[in-house]
């Protein structure tokens, strides 16, 4: 188990905002994401294993996982407001998970490259009484450029695909993979603010 504090999360904060939300995710994203509006929160992760069940579609898999991530921070921390999320790429129904290599980073840059793909986030709000009172899945149609080996290769040099769901950061030097979207900018970050 791995907490982490914002600045933001101070006894002065505490006493101004009431309770602090608890980020039920590791990801650097989704805490980024948070600090743009400014929430006070703390990182307490949950340890899963991100795989999907047999025939399992992405948006079932997100909203699963999401739920479980909560499930298990909610047992330890029953005084907080807990938010939950998942986030994956899929593309003609396989899911594309994060690569575990640079090789696998640039052979699914090259199955995105000039497609449209589905990026769904699963997302979980549960209240200090451990019962979900939210759960959605926000789904972002997004669009690659036609890609050659060459931009494919350079990208993959960034390192920036590692820990990507779909090999990418739409944020980072991936936007300029980016020929169109649909939907939540956000999402395809980690979580829709929306």
């Amino acid at each position: 188990m791995r907490r982490e504090e914002r600045q933001l999360d101070t006894p002065v904060a505490r006493r101004e905002h009431g309770r602090v939300l608890v980020l039920a995710s590791a990801s650097p994203r989704r805490r980024q994401l948070l600090g743009w509006l400014g929430v006070p929160f703390e990182v307490d992760e949950a340890e899963l294993e991100e795989r999907p069940e047999p025939r399992e579609a992405a948006t079932d898999m997100v909203r699963r996982l999401a739920c479980a991530k909560g499930v298990a921070v909610a047992a330890r921390r029953s005084e907080a407001w807990l938010l939950a999320a998942d986030t994956t790429v899929e593309l003609d129904g396989a899911i594309l998970g994060k690569p575990t290599d640079r090789d696998v980073a640039a052979q699914m840059l090259a199955r995105l490259a000039g497609r449209e793909h589905r990026v769904a986030t699963g997302f979980a709000l549960f209240a200090p009484d451990g019962v979900a009172r939210t759960v959605e899945v926000v789904v972002t149609r997004v669009t690659f450029r036609p890609l050659d080996g060459r931009a494919i290769a350079t990208y993959v040099a960034t390192g920036e695909p590692e820990g990507k769901a779909g090999g990418y950061a739409i944020q980072g030097f991936g936007a300029g993979l980016i020929e169109r979207i649909e939907g939540s900018f956000t999402n395809v970050i980690g979580l829709p603010l929306a």
